[in-house]
């Protein structure tokens, strides 16, 4: 138990100062500068970030169990006004002849996009797809021991979004592909909510969550340091000939940010690039640093929520340690879900320093970016490994996220992996807590 409190100090030391490990050296302006999608924060494609290389098994050791989270694939927006607003203000502009030349354009553009997404908001794409047939088989690939293992039992449950549930069979599909033996179990149901999806507003509270009102407080915060951000006139003078038309029909702030996000969601459906000509670099951080901000104190280690909203999800940090104290065979657990539970959860864990703790939010950039951590297709993978000769003896385990593997608040003396015991222990701790 010494042991415990001196890495919970530890922990929580290196938390308030910290960033996450996998940090480029780059400012988030140069990153995006690099690459404008990037700017999408928690809808950029999984395939953009770079995937790590794994260190071998452990000598006289063998990986028998893999357990994971993960989110949902590449999809359409989920709001029809998402696509319907920015249309609707450009189109009102054409009548009154009051948009440049590239207003027409940009209208058209977005025009043809709306179309394309009836009855399809909040889908999976084709790109989501890909994007977990892609991980699928890499999975099989670096752990092959159990994939590739003959009968393999492999228990499969989403949430009940579509999309969650089409990620899920576009994985098993490929685990199938590689061992016709596997015998595989898919489920989708409410009654697996409470751990895989939990939401205390819609479950009756609970959890680890903030009082309502502190919440609303700390939202509050963000909407008008969201609002500060955008700065809409350059682009104005860009769609339209006429500012005081503008000024007196338009609602500037919103109608740059949802160009951006249909601008910025072409990258999940192989779409061009070519609306995202009409921000510039500078523009396009601010519009990431208020989506990042929003992810941070409703999901993450926020000073500003009181440190308490990842644990919403306890319910899952449990049922994963629960499930891997039961494994006696070959085998793997798999959950698909959301952004909001691996957030969460990274933050848990503390994985590659994920659950820094920000106190001055205009240098949040510096220390928490989401597109590291929840872009389409996120998840968390746990390897578990038991030595060859005595299938009893110590189990080790070792943590990816996103597919690069992932320092956790715990000593070890052989990095990517920890004890199970020890891992058990530390985490067990701070649930009870």
């Amino acid at each position: 138990m010494k042991k415990i409190i001196t890495c919970l100090l530890l922990a929580s030391t290196v938390a308030a100062s910290a960033q996450i490990a996998r940090f480029s050296g780059k400012s988030a302006l140069e990153e995006i500068t690099e690459d404008k999608f990037l700017a999408a924060g928690n809808m950029v494609d999984y395939d953009r970030l770079p995937k790590g290389k794994l260190t071998p098994t452990p000598k006289g050791y063998e990986p028998y169990y893999f357990s994971h989270y993960g989110r949902h694939g590449a999809r359409y927006l989920l709001e029809e006004n998402d696509y319907a607003m920015p249309v609707q203000t450009l189109r009102k502009a054409k009548f009154a002849g009051k948009l440049t030349p590239l207003g027409d354009k940009v209208l058209a553009k977005l025009d043809s996009m709306q179309k394309t997404t009836k009855d399809r908001l909040g889908d999976l794409t084709a790109v989501g797809q890909r994007q977990h047939h892609g991980i699928a088989k890499r999975m099989t690939q670096n752990f092959p021991e159990i994939f590739k293992s003959p009968n393999l039992p492999i228990h499969s449950v989403s949430t009940t979004s579509i999309r969650a549930i089409i990620s899920m069979m576009a994985e098993c599909e490929e685990f199938q592909a590689a061992n016709p033996s596997a015998r595989i179990y898919n489920d989708a149901s409410k009654a697996d909510m409470f751990y895989m999806n939990y939401s205390p507003s819609r479950q009756g509270g609970g959890g680890g969550g903030m009082p309502q009102m502190n919440v609303m407080r700390a939202l509050q915060k963000q909407q008008a340091m969201s609002d500060s951000l955008k700065h809409p006139e350059r682009l104005m003078e860009q769609l339209f000939n006429d500012q005081h038309w503008v000024y007196l029909n338009v609602q500037t702030g919103s109608l740059m940010s949802k160009i951006a996000d249909v601008a910025l969601n072409m990258q999940s459906h192989d779409g061009d690039d070519s609306l995202l000509e009409l921000f510039t670099p500078e523009e396009l951080r601010d519009l990431w640093r208020s989506n990042n901000l929003y992810w941070y104190i409703l999901y993450s280690n926020a000073p500003q929520t009181g440190h308490k909203m990842p644990w919403n999800q306890k319910n899952l940090l449990k049922n994963i340690i629960e499930t891997a104290d039961t494994v006696t065979q070959v085998q793997a657990s798999l959950r698909f879900g959301h952004d909001t539970v691996v957030l969460p959860l990274a933050c848990m864990l503390d994985l590659d320093g994920s659950a820094v703790s920000v106190d001055n939010l205009d240098e949040l950039e510096n220390s928490f970016r989401n597109y590291y951590l929840i872009p389409t297709g996120s998840n968390v993978q746990f390897i578990f490994y038991r030595p060859k000769k005595d299938k009893d003896g110590e189990k080790l385990v070792k943590v990816l996220l996103n597919e690069r593997e992932a320092k956790l608040p715990l000593e070890t003396d052989n990095w990517p992996y920890y004890k199970w015991s020890d891992v058990r222990e530390y985490y067990l701790a701070l649930l009870n807590k």
